[in-house]
């Protein structure tokens, strides 16, 4: 997704400091983001096995507050927000009536009359606007976007860095918890999540103190392996772990369960936008199912190209890439469900060939315990 001509792109507080560094830079989503810095695969390899540092300060954040902030948030996403506890976070998708998702995100509940959601960048009005126009609940909802940098930092050896910069010990945090922590002496919002497979941080604070905390980390980190990371790596590593993107395996003709995210969708907890259609649907079944898939065939699979199952066109790859860790080209489609059974060869069309895959077991790639 590319910003429309004449349309300037917008720019991270790290902007100046990714050219500076080299990085090669893209139009995503109508930001100006780095894609690399010393190449995709030596930064997804350098966090599958030591560390990676994100600016994701292009998310979006969105702030929900007063004594029905909990009942407008039960109606417009699918997850149970009231199982949360202070300072935790679940994964969970702004939904609409027809039971597929406007967008993912994390809720985070400070208290039971506030909550901060974080939402992908491309969406981040359109969400804003959505919950806006469901708010019939008298809960105050602000965009507070540009008041976050945000900085993820992923991977194994993630912890014992970020240990040397905060006034806590960031080993204490559950994942999918968050608290209020200071890392460099910089207040912010410290939470123990990422969309890489791998362990790690976020981190969200004032902007103006984004370079400083930036190079903090990567001096912090050097010893330990650490790099900068661009969303190359950011994409192929959330691939590898059989994560949705949102345009890609999530829109809004694709509902949770066809995306194999029906573990968000708590349909006992009462009524929301979209849970009779996802009722029906648990009950009746899907017409396509998400799968994922590794290429037989030595090339690999990209996405938009056409899958084929039984001898007929059935459907689109979603997102294929090569898998660096894992040595192999993969992909994720929808086909329908009696194509879906894992072991069953499939063909993707390649530049009109039609090249030999397998359907597998997701998520490709789970972190040592």
């Amino acid at each position: 997704m590319i910003a429309p001509a004449g349309v300037a792109l917008k720019r991270t507080a790290l902007n100046a400091t990714h050219r500076a560094s080299g990085a090669k830079m893209v139009d995503f989503c109508g930001w100006d983001m780095p894609v690399e810095y010393s190449g995709i695969t030596r930064e997804h390899l350098a966090v599958r096995t030591a560390a990676g540092l994100f600016d994701v300060s292009h998310m979006g954040e969105i702030e929900v507050r007063g004594p029905q902030a909990l009942a407008l948030l039960q109606h417009v996403t699918c997850n149970d927000v009231s199982r949360l506890q202070d300072y935790q976070a679940q994964y969970s998708a702004l939904m609409l009536p027809n039971g597929c998702a406007i967008d993912d995100c994390v809720v985070h509940r400070f208290a039971p009359d506030h909550y901060f959601l974080c939402v992908n960048a491309a969406n981040t009005d359109r969400d804003f606007e959505w919950i806006v126009q469901w708010n019939s609940f008298s809960a105050e909802v602000r965009n507070v976007s540009t008041q976050y940098s945000q900085l993820a930092l992923q991977g194994p050896r993630a912890l014992e860095i970020l240990a040397k910069v905060t006034e806590i010990y960031p080993g204490d945090l559950k994942f999918y918890w968050f608290r209020l922590a200071r890392c460099g002496g910089v207040e912010g919002i410290l939470a123990r999540t990422g969309y890489t497979g791998e362990d790690g941080f976020e981190f969200y604070f004032p902007p103006d103190s984004s370079t400083y905390l930036w190079n903090l980390l990567l001096d912090a980190g050097r010893a330990e392996g650490l790099i900068p990371a661009g969303l190359g790596a950011r994409n192929t590593l959330r691939l590898e772990a059989g994560f949705a993107l949102y345009g890609h395996e999530l829109d809004e003709e694709t509902t949770l369960l066809e995306a194999n995210l029906g573990w968000i969708a708590k349909l006992e907890k009462g009524d929301f936008l979209g849970r009779d259609v996802l009722l029906r649907q648990r009950a009746q079944g899907t017409a396509k199912k998400l799968i994922g898939f590794e290429m037989i065939d030595r090339a690999p699979a990209r996405d938009g190209y056409p899958v084929w199952v039984g001898g007929k066109k059935a459907g689109k790859v979603t997102s294929g890439s090569p898998a660096p860790y894992l040595k192999k080209n993969i992909g994720m489609a929808y086909v329908p469900p009696d194509g879906a059974t894992v072991g069953r060869e499939i063909q993707i069309e390649i530049r009109g060939r039609l090249a030999p895959a397998q359907v597998v077991s997701l998520p490709f790639y789970k972190r040592p315990k």
